[in-house]
């Protein structure tokens, strides 16, 4: 049976595309920021030699992209605005989540970029720095031990870590962590990480989180890295337990009468179209 070769070549990118590359370069040469505009659409429109709908396009790409904001009326135009990470983060995302990834693979690199981020803000962070992780660890020790509260610890147990890159000095290695981070949540979600009462794992967390904010305080960088190692290989452990222990449930509850409850709503939908 005669198969369709799969063509291997690059695919052409659009005009617009090669417009809105160009708006790019502009910006960093120009060394353009938060507010400057850019030329309006009959400026760019003679300048690339387009229709209006290219450029139109090319703007578009720009806005999702969340470097401009298209305003309308008479002092409208296109508006430069700093991206912020989300953006980047959620595509990136999105393109691991159909490479299988699982929590080790993800602490592979965060045992690594934490323990680097955490001795880079010894000595940088302020006293409102302090007061939010302060915060950060109380709602933590005052999550109820319902499903929903274990969720919730999770995610702050997280943002703990996102506070200290927020703090870094280094924007690429405070970038790598936030992401990862990030992975997590999305694990923790899809996977109902939260749901088996993990007593030792929260107790570990704040006892490490404690230790850390101690050691910022006192300025000791040797013990930062060191608690923060000690942290991450904690948490590599019981996430490994953590999923062979999801996997088992996962298993048992396939034919289970609640499975149902753990399914996105679209699976029903595309089951009742493929039976139609």
């Amino acid at each position: 049976m005669n198969q369709t070769p799969v063509s291997t070549s690059p695919r052409r990118p659009k005009l617009a595309e090669l417009i809105s590359d160009d708006i790019k370069r502009w910006i960093a040469a120009e060394s353009l920021g938060e507010g400057d505009r850019l030329p309006n659409e009959k400026a760019l429109m003679e300048l690339y030699g387009s229709a209006k709908g290219t450029v139109r396009e090319a703007l578009k790409i720009l806005e999702v992209e969340g470097l401009i904001t298209l305003k309308t009326g008479p002092k409208g135009g296109a508006v430069i605005n700093q991206p912020s990470m989300e953006p980047a983060s959620r595509m990136l995302r999105n393109f691991l989540h159909f490479q299988q990834l699982d929590g080790k693979q993800v602490y592979q690199l965060r045992k690594l970029l934490e323990v680097e981020l955490a001795a880079s803000v010894v000595g940088k962070l302020t006293e409102q720095d302090f007061q939010q992780l302060e915060a950060n660890m109380s709602a933590c020790a005052c999550c109820a031990s319902h499903e929903e509260d274990h969720r919730h610890q999770r995610f702050l147990e997280l943002e703990f870590h996102q506070l200290l890159a927020r703090a870094c000095p280094n924007p690429l290695l405070a970038f790598m962590c936030q992401f990862l981070n990030d992975m997590l949540r999305d694990l923790v979600v899809i996977k109902k990480a939260y749901v088996p009462e993990r007593k030792q794992f929260d107790h570990a967390n704040q006892d490490y989180h404690r230790q850390l904010v101690d050691a910022y305080r006192a300025e000791d960088a040797p013990r930062v890295r060191q608690v923060m190692a000690e942290h991450m290989a904690d948490a590599e452990h019981h996430m490994s337990a953590l999923e062979a222990e999801m996997a088992v449930q996962m298993l048992v509850s396939n034919d289970s009468p609640n499975h149902q409850n753990h399914r996105s709503k679209l699976h029903d939908l595309l089951t009742e179209n493929t039976s139609v």
